[in-house]
């Protein structure tokens, strides 16, 4: 008997071209029932906003007809998305929000 080794050799792929995760927006838009207090509450903690820029998202919401409260990954998006909603279901608001690529 012989004792030769048998060597295997595996072939490592490297994928290169790996790419950022995409960036969605959170859009709140205007409607005539959501009160200026409960949307700036909701930006200061659900999306973690100082109250000064809470306001001034405010601001664009009521005379743009929607304002962006923040950028996130696809996932974080959707989330904030869903909290904003649901508080403002719970205090009877019909507040709208979406998520949109960047």
């Amino acid at each position: 008997m012989t004792n030769e080794a048998t060597v295997i050799e595996k072939k490592k792929t490297v994928n290169k071209n790996i790419k950022e995760p995409g960036k969605f927006k959170v859009i709140i838009f205007n409607d005539n029932v959501t009160t200026v207090e409960f949307v700036v509450a909701m930006l200061v903690n659900i999306f973690n906003m100082s109250h000064d820029d809470a306001m001034g998202v405010t601001r664009a919401v009521h005379n743009d007809g929607s304002g962006i409260a923040g950028i996130y990954t696809f996932e974080i998006a959707e989330q904030k998305s869903k909290e904003a909603t649901v508080l403002a279901r719970q205090n009877g608001y019909p507040l709208v929000v979406k998520v949109e690529a960047e």
